[in-house]
């Protein structure tokens, strides 16, 4: 009766899929760059995803004028920038991108944009970049095809420690632009990194206390450096981080399974997506379900408030608080 249980809540699932293509959230409301002009004086900035637009505006403060390339409320790994997009990133002082395996896109801009005189950063040449198979089973899927994603797992910035990686980096590309104001940047840098360092410490604090050390996720798992840095499990029945990739039976069963089998409280979905998986999955187990903000977006809503990294991170721990059994 327990596998014809799952069988049918599997069909649901596919059903779903099917129905919306696993569609993330397409608002027209949530659509739309954000505006790229500049403002006299002030050096111009460039960020591909949210946490580098963030750490840019904290770090520069007055002296900079930084914009986000990703349009607020768009899924980030189905991104490609417009030819307008091009023509603006052709006019900024400096721009900032994860590296290839989020951006494959970049490769082909880079080399043009270093020629019109743009401070091209990419951020993850510092980074000590985990391959995807230490943490993410890389099976083939049922048709014998390996899934096609680059062999790093690209999401470093949700290791708070690799945040700050992040943050010397970018004051160090702002020293170069803007020598003159290099104390300034130094200072809003250490205040920044001490943020980051507080979060490391509260996060090791749940952890340490808390009942369990598995993340059940229902959507395409995108803390992985975040379990690698802080000892934690992860489970999720996606393989890979395309957002078109569908989950396989086995991986929703064996999901189901451990949910029923260790009394997990919450499993997590992610930002900016139909959770349409981890919602089936927590209305037939009992579970809640709850975000885990991966931080490569944000809403218009959510920028136009001014929340930051930080802001997103926290909010995660106080779910995480929830999903791994924290005991104070």
């Amino acid at each position: 009766m327990k596998s014809i249980k799952i069988l049918i809540i599997m069909i649901v699932i596919f059903g779903l899929i099917l129905a919306a293509g696993c569609a993330v959230d397409t608002d027209p409301k949530e659509q739309g760059p954000v505006s790229h002009e500049t403002v006299e004086g002030k050096i111009s900035i460039t960020a591909t995803l949210f946490p580098q637009y963030d750490f840019a505006r904290e770090i520069g403060g007055e002296l900079v004028e930084v914009s986000l390339l990703l349009p607020p409320g768009m899924e980030a790994h189905s991104f490609e920038p417009t030819p307008k997009d091009i023509v603006s990133l052709s006019k900024t002082d400096v721009f900032l991108y994860t590296g290839e395996a989020m951006e494959p896109w970049a490769a082909n801009i880079v080399e043009n944009l270093k020629s019109q005189g743009v401070l091209v950063v990419d951020l993850s040449e510092d980074i000590p970049l985990l391959e995807r198979d230490e943490h993410i089973n890389d099976q083939e899927d049922e048709d014998g095809h390996e899934d096609g994603d680059y062999g790093v797992d690209p999401h470093y910035w949700t290791d708070p420690n690799m945040a700050v990686i992040m943050v010397d980096r970018i004051n160090t590309v702002l020293q170069e632009a803007d020598p003159e104001n290099s104390t300034y940047y130094t200072e809003n840098t250490e205040i920044l990194k001490g943020k980051l360092i507080k979060l490391d410490q509260d996060i090791r604090n749940v952890v340490d206390h808390s009942k369990s050390n598995t993340i059940l996720s229902g959507g395409h798992f995108a803390f992985g450096y975040f379990a690698h840095r802080y000892g934690l499990e992860h489970m999720s029945p996606y393989e890979g981080f395309s957002p078109n990739a569908e989950p396989s039976p086995k991986s929703i069963a064996s999901l189901m399974e451990t949910i029923a089998s260790t009394n997990a409280q919450a499993i997590f979905y992610e930002e900016l997506a139909d959770p349409k998986v981890a919602r089936v999955i927590a209305e037939e187990t009992g579970i809640q379900i709850l975000l885990l903000h991966g931080v490569h977006n944000v809403s218009i809503a959510d920028l136009e408030s001014g929340k930051g990294y930080i802001d997103f991170m926290y909010e995660n721990l106080e779910n995480l608080k929830i999903g791994l059994g924290y005991d104070e």
